[in-house]
């Protein structure tokens, strides 16, 4: 009886209300146009990056390559979002099917862990580009650089579906409503009235492995590269040493910084559901100032940037 009851309550909840920033209420359209233009940008913005890594020679070196990869994950992070995020402010329906939700949600899990490993890697190659040099060109080959990248995706691929079938199993007797503008693991576990004790230990095994560990390897690699660079007799030889890591550097502060700012900032008792506002700083951030901070900061880059649009312009004229 308790079985048959717990279906019957599990087949209740076949979509979820995803509330967003329903609070703003005037404010959407104008919200709906700032989203829009930001993921149209940070689509074109991590196109061309892609782009002009696979046309120019110079680029195609083992740290493009895997800003190549970074970008490619950043266009189908902001998809598996924002489009969502769009349809909600511009129509008003709020509504998630379970599964859609479950999809969202394994996506998300998957390439957020994807780019924190991913960002790891690329803390690793400019660990040997600037630490072990005379070792750069016979370590970083295509072979290893190629073994990185699929091992990042692939790794974060199964965990997370280990982690999905776990939250799969949770069932959903109401209520529906989750604050937030999207599926996130959290708010549905919240929601579950299922025993949720041995998904919060998955969960949090999960965000050692993929998220923790990653950011532990990072910190690492930046603690030798800056031990390296301080050693450097001459002001010109470190500001040289640096400018290979910078941008990398500030991305990776970008996106650990906000990621931590979400989900270890306090509760307010004056702001409802902090997270939810500062989540925003993640998921929509980062992949839209990527480009924008290796196009700006990187020589190679801008140079590559100036020749296509040189060429764009002679064929016109």
């Amino acid at each position: 009886m308790r079985k048959a009851d717990q279906g019957n309550r599990t087949a209740t909840i076949t979509a979820f209300l995803l509330l967003g920033f329903g609070e703003l209420h005037g404010l959407q359209i104008i919200l709906f146009f700032v989203v829009l233009v930001v993921y149209i940008l940070t689509i074109m913005a991590n196109f061309l990056t892609i782009f002009l890594i696979l046309i120019d020679l110079p680029l195609q070196t083992p740290m493009y390559f895997f800003l190549g990869n970074l970008s490619c994950l950043e266009m189908m992070y902001s998809s598996t979002i924002l489009p969502k995020m769009l349809a909600s402010l511009l129509t008003g329906d709020k509504s998630i099917s379970l599964k859609g939700c479950m999809t969202q949600l394994y996506f998300f899990g998957f390439l957020a862990s994807t780019e924190c490993c991913l960002l790891s890697v690329m803390s690793y190659d400019r660990f040997l580009a600037i630490c072990r040099p005379l070792h750069y060109a016979t370590s970083m080959k295509g072979t290893l650089c190629i073994q990185l990248a699929a091992g990042s995706w692939i790794s974060s691929m199964a965990l997370t579906s280990i982690y999905s079938v776990f939250m799969s199993t949770l069932w959903f007797c109401g209520p529906n409503e989750i604050d937030h503008f999207f599926c996130e693991s959290l708010p549905l576990i919240r929601l579950s009235c299922s025993d949720t004790t041995l998904v919060k230990y998955v969960s949090v095994f999960m965000t050692f492995i993929l998220t923790f560990l990653p950011f532990i390897l990072t910190v690492i690699s930046y603690a030798c590269i800056i031990n390296t660079i301080s050693r450097i007799p001459s002001s010109i030889g470190r500001q040289k040493a640096f400018s290979t890591c910078s941008s990398h550097l500030i991305f990776v502060s970008l996106f650990y910084g906000t990621l931590f700012i979400t989900y270890l900032m306090p509760e307010s008792k004056g702001m409802k559901n902090p997270s939810k506002i500062f989540s925003v700083l993640y998921t929509v951030l980062p992949p839209f100032f990527n480009p924008l901070i290796y196009s700006l900061r990187n020589r190679d880059v801008k140079e590559s940037l100036n020749k296509l649009l040189h060429r764009f312009w002679k064929d016109i004229f």
